[in-house]
């Protein structure tokens, strides 16, 4: 699915529609009181499915992949990924996060500043090729680690404030190799009856932030209101899109 230009009405839809969560922030700190607290329904205590069915796509054939987790809280996929013999990469801001994840799949991990993030530390486990980076995901740049064959966002676009994805966008394809496959799940509901987060994140956003560099396909639009209507809703849909870069 190429990416069609905006017209002016889909244009102030999009807008129309993120001036209602444009005041919702969420603050550094209250990502990590909530994992202080345990409050972290997000959190998934199995392979995301969409993962599941997508990664060979996401694959295209490669072994060896280098993946990238944006905000990537403890999330089982990991180590699944890393168990296929892939290298994982994660940024995350909660430290109790980091060593959860270590902690209950029962691996050993190193600890260790990074010098070019003022604050930050790297987590490691070698066997595996793990490295979670605990700081401010817009600290994290190419310098730090290179370009990604494959990024997995499940919670991260859908989490950031409303009114920083153009910077978040911007640093994705700065992390994208040139065969990079992005596969990213975003929430479709009414936003009249929630506020999020998870935000919900119009599929006309999804192709205003990417689509000028990469192609984007919609891969799978799922219904997933089961668990969610205690949120209010009548309607949750996730949808999982493949981005890719557009060649030169």
């Amino acid at each position: 699915m190429s990416c069609s230009p905006l017209t002016a009405d889909r244009q102030a839809n999009i807008t129309s529609m993120l001036e209602q969560q444009a005041d919702r922030v969420m603050a550094l700190g209250e990502w990590e009181e909530r994992w202080q607290q345990n409050k972290i329904g997000f959190h998934q205590p199995e392979v995301h499915k969409m993962l599941k069915k997508n990664i060979d796509k996401v694959l295209n054939g490669r072994t060896g992949v280098r993946f990238f987790f944006p905000l990537c809280g403890k999330a089982v996929d990991m180590k699944w990924l890393a168990d296929m013999g892939h290298s994982v990469v994660g940024v995350e801001i909660s430290e109790k996060a980091i060593r959860q994840f270590f902690e209950e799949n029962n691996m050993t991990y190193t600890e260790e500043p990074v010098p070019a993030i003022p604050g930050a530390k790297v987590y490691k486990n070698s066997e595996k090729n793990i490295s979670l980076y605990q700081c401010n995901l817009y600290n994290f740049s190419n310098s730090i680690e290179g370009h990604f064959g494959a990024i997995w966002d499940r919670a991260s676009l859908v989490a950031v404030n409303p009114g920083d994805r153009e910077k978040y966008a911007a640093l994705i394809i700065s992390l994208m190799a040139n065969d990079c496959r992005y596969l990213l799940d975003t929430l479709l509901y009414n936003h009249d009856l929630y506020q999020g987060p998870p935000f919900f994140v119009p599929d006309e956003q999804v192709h205003s932030l990417f689509g000028s560099s990469c192609g984007i396909e919609l891969l799978q639009s799922e219904d997933a209101l089961v668990d969610k209507r205690n949120w209010g809703l009548d309607k949750f849909l996730e949808n999982v899109h493949l981005i890719t870069p557009k060649s030169n």
